[in-house]
């Protein structure tokens, strides 16, 4: 019998929708049933027998809509294996990776309501003019002068391919 599951996923400029996109396919190659969707467009959780989901982070935390998915499904994401990851530019900073530390415990909102059998965090993508707010957009640009971030897509296809292979044994 064949895995339904749902990658589910929550984004401002497109980064998180691409890496969801990407777990999806990888799940998919893998035997699995996959539907990817953005969190807003679901409705029903029974459909499926495992869940992963994903969030951007912005100003330190998932976007409101993500933790409200997640607290309006709670019971019923408790019921099934359920993976999570988050896509944050810090860890596209100069040295970013010892900054993974703080990044992970973004997640914490997400543990305190569900266990997640695994969890993954990625770098994500800048692209000034897909920022919608002129004062952020100033901020990063900025930032982007000083050599905090360069402008570009970060995210690690590879290390996104991975961690969606080892999900095939933690999501039965």
């Amino acid at each position: 019998m064949s895995q339904n599951i749902l990658v589910t996923y929550a984004s401002r400029s497109g980064a998180t929708q691409g890496v969801a996109e990407a777990i999806g396919k990888t799940l998919a190659e893998s035997g699995a049933n996959v539907d990817v969707k953005p969190m807003s467009a679901v409705t029903d959780l029974s459909p499926y027998s495992a869940v992963v989901a994903g969030s951007a982070i912005q100003a330190s935390a998932w976007l409101p809509e993500a933790l409200d998915f997640i607290s309006t499904n709670q019971h019923a994401i408790s019921q099934k294996p359920f993976a999570t990851f988050l896509v944050c530019m810090t860890l596209a900073m100069k040295n970013g990776e010892k900054y993974r530390p703080f990044v992970t415990d973004f997640i914490n909102p997400v543990r305190s309501m569900v266990k997640p059998v695994s969890e993954a965090q990625f770098a994500g993508t800048l692209d000034l003019k897909k920022i919608p707010s002129l004062g952020d957009r100033i901020k990063f640009g900025i930032s982007i002068l000083l050599g905090v971030w360069k402008q570009g897509d970060h995210r690690d296809w590879n290390e996104i391919n991975s961690w969606a292979v080892s999900l095939n044994s933690k999501l039965n």
